[in-house]
């Protein structure tokens, strides 16, 4: 679980400053027409969209509370994998060295 812990937590960071690079230095609206108008973007956005649905759905399992896990769901269909990242992270924390609490938390 400390890999885990440690490989999350280097993921939260890495595309925080990979967003933040992003924002400042790129043109979002310019730069995402060009993507979107070739197959590999199109691609890539399906292929991390598919991310953000397996992991969402595992979010609204685990956490067990609506109001919660639409917070974030709504989070990691606006942030990606920074997002993603951050809630593997806290559910490492929060799962106490069981894996089973890990991937089900209240459902245990």
């Amino acid at each position: 679980m400390k890999i885990g812990k440690i490989l999350s937590l280097i993921g939260f960071f890495v595309m925080m400053g990979m967003l933040i690079y992003g924002f400042t230095i790129g043109d979002f609206t310019q730069e995402g027409k060009i993507l979107l108008g070739m197959p590999w973007g199109q691609i890539s956005l399906v292929d991390i969209y598919i991310e953000f649905i397996i992991v969402c759905s595992w979010i609204v399992y685990r956490e067990n509370n609506a109001s919660k896990s639409l917070i974030w769901v709504l989070l990691v269909l606006t942030l990606g994998s920074m997002i993603s990242c951050l809630y593997i992270f806290l559910a490492f924390n929060s799962s106490n060295e069981n894996w089973e609490k890990f991937w089900v938390k209240n459902r245990v």
